[in-house]
């Protein structure tokens, strides 16, 4: 992590009140990260620090284009994402006295910057859709044409025939109980 050193912040020597940090995320972010779902991407980073006497309020606005891989086309393609999350650090005297928790970063008095990409990642990843598609299947400059037509081709035939029925269920209908 110690090339993601420039989304560190020092937090020991701001005043009490809001601060302003702006970061970018791009690809060469993403790429500090061995597994991660986003490999490419264009984003910033808006992020309020409020600090207050026993902790530090972090709100994060998160804007921009990131690219992901059609799960039907197998393409890439942009999606467009608008986060906004928020994440509490509290000050503590002691390190054994409190851990971690999903809503709450506890720093302790040896520390004097918060580092702020693992956060940044988790929200992003967090934006990824379960189910990645491109946006008009089909029909876009980003969707694989020729993946397209294969998987019609390899689906099991036409409309018609998939609706008209399989014969053997016919013939099946016709046995009487």
């Amino acid at each position: 992590m110690k090339s993601l050193q420039q989304y560190s912040i020092p937090y020991t020597g701001l005043k009490l009140g809001v601060h302003d940090f702006e970061f970018e995320v791009t690809d060469e972010f993403f790429s500090k990260f061995e597994y991660s779902l986003v490999k490419s991407g264009k984003l910033k980073v808006k992020l309020d620090l409020e600090k207050q006497e026993t902790m530090m309020i972090l709100n994060f606005y998160i804007s921009g284009e990131m690219m992901l891989g059609c799960d039907v086309c197998l393409a890439d393609y942009p999606y467009q994402v608008e986060i906004e999350e928020r994440q509490i650090a509290k000050f503590t005297g002691n390190a054994n006295l409190e851990e971690d928790t999903e809503e709450i970063i506890v720093l302790t008095k040896n520390e004097s910057e918060i580092n702020v990409a693992p956060l940044i990642y988790e929200y992003i990843n967090l934006a990824v859709p379960y189910i990645n598609r491109c946006a008009d299947e089909g029909n876009t400059k980003w969707c694989d044409q020729e993946m397209i037509e294969k998987l019609r081709q390899l689906s099991g035939g036409t409309k018609e025939e998939n609706e008209s029925g399989d014969p053997r269920w016919e013939a099946l209908k016709n046995i009487k109980k």
